[in-house]
């Protein structure tokens, strides 16, 4: 019973982990998306590039906060995979065949590989 309840807590985790990037990396698509529809609307308007630039000051930060954060997340879940290593009963746990971890899609019939 133990044994399940620290897999499932792991699993939990490591689903999270997955949906933490995702919604990240979700961002940046959508700030990249943002910069061009900016881009085309300053064109389109025809006003020098002076005006609104402090906008896409803002949003070039903003993008480069979450490349940042995307950074620590790849750090983040690779250390929490060297971490299994040293949680009993997670030790030798891998989730599904050679696929990510958790695989992105497809929650079914996960097992445990001792």
């Amino acid at each position: 019973m133990r044994k399940q309840m620290i897999e499932n807590a792991a699993f939990d985790v490591a689903t999270q982990v997955r949906t933490v990037e995702d919604a990240i990396e979700t961002a940046l698509a959508e700030i990249a998306d943002l910069q061009g529809r900016m881009i085309r609307a300053r064109a389109t308007m025809g006003v020098s590039t002076a005006t609104g630039h402090e906008a896409f000051e803002q949003l070039a930060i903003a993008l480069q906060s979450l490349v940042t954060a995307r950074g620590g997340m790849a750090h983040c879940h690779m250390t929490l995979k060297e971490t299994t290593q040293l949680v009993p009963g997670l030790r030798t746990v891998g989730f599904g065949d050679a696929q990510e971890c958790p695989p992105k899609i497809a929650h079914a019939d996960l097992r445990v590989v001792a």
